[in-house]
């Protein structure tokens, strides 16, 4: 046991491979027809950039050392030798390179020439994978020159003097990186109904390679992005694709050498179409991402089971990649609001859509129990301002007068004349039925019935002081919904959620719906930017919504000359929303969360920020802050706030990146701990 802890405990934490990734390549360049030994040269060239970028992977065009578009000189003996010479040249060539190179070649084999992909690593061919359906329509007449690969399973074919497995059944495996087996395809496969690579994610491939030739015309390059993304999304893998370019015929076609890699729907880079000289595309796949969305999506091994009888008959061949422990960087786009996209578009789609899932979550809530009252407490804070915004919303759906919301603030020990006026003015610019109630005599009450020393003048203003007020708050609204014939509407984020930031039972963390259980508090503020800039409401109300994005995020419980910032005592909400989304979404460990944050946070001038983003809100955290809050988080999640999520109300999820509902996204137990990922997060050295 003891052996185990000390070789977890190592941990290289700049290097890409010790977290869980492999930089993959989609190469493509210039086609000399007809002359695999010039070809040859150029994919060793682009090998060697790769092996100096640290890529595990690297993936060229179909036919690569002969050119897509030779027609009968396929069949050419002279053509057919030098591929032979020419693939001799590249297994040398590569003895010392890093990169598996997935080489494009015409093989003969039998009585026929195949089309195939060609796996060499460290001077040997580790396989052979055929094309499985040489298209015959259109501009294409591939099957008078080549046979086709889709029932070759289980052979081996003779290449440069040696026996290597052949056929559409190979998984190539690394067993120095977790997860990366690679499985390749070629051009047409991908436009099939159940493309090999399909079967091939089902049989345990991570990694897709599309080697092609595609001619382009007009539009054809939106198609491939769509099978290219349909395909990993569907998979949970990786596809890597590169197309042929410049230096193939234009006797009838054209050639734009796109490349492109998707990982599980998501582009993560692709080079400029129509390009001169040599180029590729490269990034950084994670492994244990698309590990996590297998495990988590059972239905993938459910399909996997459906066709066992030939995902079962895949033969994996093994090799040792080696990969660098020196810091290579990240090639990949770390959201830094993994809940907020920086592309406007995108966010702008996002909030329509997060906003709407409140609004006709609670006009259907308050429909099925006989379309009662709302009763909502409002601070003048973003959570009260979005869940009463949301509330309006649904009334005018539901062709019900807003005076049928009971809005109340409720002011306190702490409260600001700024965060009351505000809310006094949002209530009456939306038209609700507001009013003022002062918590401050009954808390006293309690406070001195309690023996609590600030009763008697002391300027004690401990947890029971912030809780006596946060309970009287909900207390009270629950009292009014019993009086008023309503329902109290909750206010509380996902993020609070997470931390336990909470005042459990009859306090803010109990109520009879709440809207914003599955909204992260960084995307509150952008769904309150959305609202004003796409003007569901009235300029007044908009002003007025403005002015409330600039308040300091507090809970207003303590008194004292300076705002209690909630932030200062638990920790940015960047940061935890940055953790909750990667633990909830895919149960990383800290560890790799903290090199993600560090990437992502480390300068505040690099990267995207979100739309309309503040910018004297646009800060860097090094690695000892991020490790920090890490810290803070852990403990506060995994070993503190479960038993708070466990009777938390009923609220829609709004974020693919999940929610803490015990009856959706988030099953844990009350009593746990966070042992385990505090001892992962202490293999991180600052």
């Amino acid at each position: 046991m003891k052996a185990t802890v000390e070789s977890r405990s190592a941990l290289n934490f700049w290097s890409i491979y010790q977290h869980g990734f492999a930089r993959v390549a989609a190469c493509t360049g210039h086609t000399v027809i007809a002359d695999p030994l010039a070809n040859a040269e150029a994919v060793l060239r682009q090998a060697q950039a790769c092996a100096r970028d640290g890529v595990a992977v690297a993936v060229f065009p179909e036919l690569g050392l002969t050119g897509y578009s030779i027609e009968d000189l396929l069949l050419q003996d002279p053509v057919l030798d030098e591929v032979e010479q020419a693939l001799r040249n590249v297994v040398a060539g590569s003895a010392d390179l890093l990169p598996v190179l997935v080489v494009g070649a015409p093989l003969r084999h039998r009585h026929r020439i195949y089309n195939c992909a060609v796996i060499v690593h460290r001077g040997r061919i580790l396989g052979v994978a055929p094309k499985s359906y040489p298209p015959n329509y259109r501009e294409f007449y591939e099957r008078r020159q080549i046979a086709s690969g889709e029932n070759e399973r289980g052979g081996t074919i003779r290449v440069g003097g040696v026996e290597v497995p052949f056929g559409v059944d190979l998984l190539f495996e690394a067993d120095d990186v977790p997860g990366l087996v690679l499985h390749a395809e070629i051009c047409e496969d991908m436009w099939v109904p159940v493309p090999p690579s399909a079967e091939a994610a089902l049989a345990g491939a991570t990694v897709l390679a599309n080697l092609s030739g595609s001619p382009i015309t007009v539009g054809r390059a939106e198609d491939r992005r769509l099978l290219c993304r349909s395909a990993s999304s569907r998979c949970l893998a990786a596809y890597v694709y590169s197309a042929a370019g410049l230096g193939e015929s234009t006797t009838d076609l054209s050639w734009d050498g796109q490349t492109m890699i998707y990982e599980n729907g998501l582009l993560l880079a692709e080079t400029d179409r129509f390009a001169l000289g040599d180029q590729y595309a490269v990034a950084d796949v994670d492994l244990d991402l698309l590990r996590q969305e297998r495990h988590r999506m059972g239905t993938f091994d459910d399909n996997r089971r459906a066709h066992a009888g030939r995902t079962d008959d895949f033969r994996r061949v093994p090799f040792r990649l080696d990969a660098p422990t020196a810091d290579l960087g990240l090639k990949r786009r770390v959201e830094r609001f993994p809940f907020v996209p920086a592309d406007a578009d995108r966010l702008a789609l996002d909030c329509y859509e997060a906003y709407n899932i409140q609004v006709a979550g609670l006009q259907q809530r308050l429909s099925a129990i006989g379309g009662p009252k709302v009763v909502i407490g409002v601070s003048g804070g973003l959570d009260s301002t979005h869940a009463l915004i949301v509330a309006a919303r649904a009334m005018d759906r539901a062709g019900r007068p807003r005076s049928d919301i009971l809005a109340f603030t409720l002011p306190g020990f702490a409260t600001s004349d700024h965060t009351k006026d505000n809310a006094h003015k949002l209530m009456n610019s939306l038209g609700v039925t507001a009013a003022e109630l002062d918590i401050t005599p009954t808390a006293r009450l309690m406070l001195k019935e309690m023996g609590h020393p600030f009763a008697a003048g002391e300027p004690v203003y401990d947890v029971t002081f912030e809780n006596v007020q946060a309970g009287l708050r909900t207390d009270y609204l629950f009292r009014l919904a019993n009086q008023r014939g309503g329902i109290v509407l909750g206010t509380g984020d996902l993020s609070e959620l997470a931390l336990g930031w909470s005042t459990y039972g009859v306090g803010d963390q109990m109520s009879h719906y709440n809207v914003n259980s599955g909204v992260p508090k960084t995307l509150i503020q952008h769904l309150i930017r959305w609202v004003i800039g796409s003007e569901q409401f009235d300029e007044e109300t908009g002003r007025t919504l403005a002015a409330i994005l600039d308040t300091e995020i507090s809970p207003e419980l303590v008194p004292g000359e300076e705002m209690q910032s909630t932030e200062s005592k638990i920790g940015p909400y960047a940061l935890h929303d940055f953790t909750l989304f990667h633990v909830l979404r895919y149960g990383f460990r800290p560890s790799k969360i903290a090199f993600l944050a560090w990437h992502a946070w480390h300068e505040a001038d690099a990267g995207a920020w979100p739309p309309g983003f503040p910018e004297a809100k646009r800060v860097a955290y090094d690695l000892a802050e991020i490790r920090r809050w890490l810290e803070v988080f852990c403990r506060r999640f995994f070993a503190f706030a479960q038993f708070k999520r466990s009777a938390m109300p009923n609220g829609p999820k709004v974020s693919a990146g999940g929610s803490l509902s015990p009856r959706g996204d988030w099953r844990a137990p009350s009593d746990g701990n966070a042992a385990a990922w505090l001892r992962d997060l202490g293999r991180i050295d600052v």
